[in-house]
């Protein structure tokens, strides 16, 4: 083999070991476990940022709540423990209680992205919490109540909690304790299936999507409306590791994330008609609030969830600063 070939070669070799070694790795975690649609939709993400950043950034997902539990998967990622986790901002919402902002919204990501609600939120993410905020996918989905028996009114056309044991998590905590007057058991997700199953609980919040991934419609007969907040799934990334990427792989991430929070948002809002109507068709039976009753169970909700906003807020040093203008930018008014 002649010399200017062997040195063609080893150029070649030296550049391709160089464009390798330059990839960056991102290690992630997520909230659910992979049977569950919110998790595929953070895997999908997943495998658009591998596809486009080939050979500039990759995602390396470690599991789920298997490997990290979820509620501790936000402090993992703060601690470089991982680099970045999907997961519900609900759970870290002592560090950064503006995360109520997204769950008091009636609008969903395409929006708060345009009027730039999110970069206001990522800039919290960072200063009160070490962490980037790349994106709220999955938004703009509901929540309601469900129930394995036939829920009661008050004599004001109220829900009535007497009887129900409600499972709750941090979304609807204030609500259910400060509106309903209930005293909820907080359960994690995992867990709810076999609560349900054996009594411990007779109603849930969930979403108005993926609650047949969980099976907890085997149990579940009546669904409570109207429907309530707003989902508050999200991928935030560890801030030195997010420093430490190329501007390139940045840019990448930044703008998968971007296009996801609006695929997102378009198709889970078709998909919560279709699986409440499968819902439905299974025998599901919905209890409606009508009228006052309604405003009140709703107008409750979002004031619930506002007021607990401030009060957690006005606990930091940064106190009420930018509380007026999260509500702004997180409702379409």
């Amino acid at each position: 083999m002649n010399k200017p070939l062997i040195a063609s070669l080893g150029l070649a070799a030296l550049v391709a070991t160089g464009h390798a070694l330059a990839e960056d790795r991102i290690t992630a975690v997520h909230a659910f476990p992979p049977s569950l649609i919110y998790t595929q939709s953070f895997l999908e993400f997943v495998d658009k940022v591998n596809e486009r950043g080939e050979g500039v950034v990759r995602i390396e997902v470690r599991g789920g709540p298997e490997v990290i539990g979820l509620s501790e998967q936000p402090d993992a990622v703060r601690n470089s423990v991982v680099d970045m986790a999907y997961t519900a901002a609900s759970f870290y919402a002592g560090t950064v209680p503006e995360r109520d902002a997204m769950v008091a919204s009636n609008t969903n990501a395409i929006h708060a992205r345009e009027n730039g609600g999110i970069d206001l939120l990522n800039r919290i993410h960072q200063e009160k919490m070490g962490v980037y905020y790349l994106g709220w996918f999955d938004s703009g989905v509901s929540y309601n109540l469900y129930t394995i028996n036939e829920p009661r009114l008050d004599g004001e056309g109220n829900l009535s909690v007497s009887g129900l044991t409600l499972r709750s998590n941090p979304v609807y905590d204030a609500f259910f304790q400060d509106y309903l007057g209930a005293q909820p058991i907080s359960l994690p997700t995992t867990d709810v299936y076999s609560a349900l199953e054996r009594n411990i609980v007779n109603a849930t919040g969930w979403t108005q999507i993926g609650l047949q991934d969980l099976n907890w419609d085997r149990f579940l007969n009546y669904r409570i409306d109207p429907d309530v907040f707003s989902t508050d799934m999200g991928v935030i990334v560890n801030l030195d590791s997010w420093n430490g990427l190329s501007e390139e792989a940045r840019e990448i991430l930044q703008e998968v994330a971007i296009e996801h929070e609006r695929e997102s948002a378009e198709r889970f809002e078709m998909l919560a008609q279709e699986q409440q109507a499968e819902l439905e068709a299974d025998g599901m039976q919905v209890f409606r609030l009508e009228g006052e009753a309604a405003e009140r169970f709703s107008e409750a909700a979002r004031e619930a969830t506002w007021e607990r906003m401030r009060r957690q807020m006005e606990r930091h040093p940064m106190g009420l600063k930018h509380y007026d203008e999260l509500i702004e930018k997180f409702n379409d008014l």
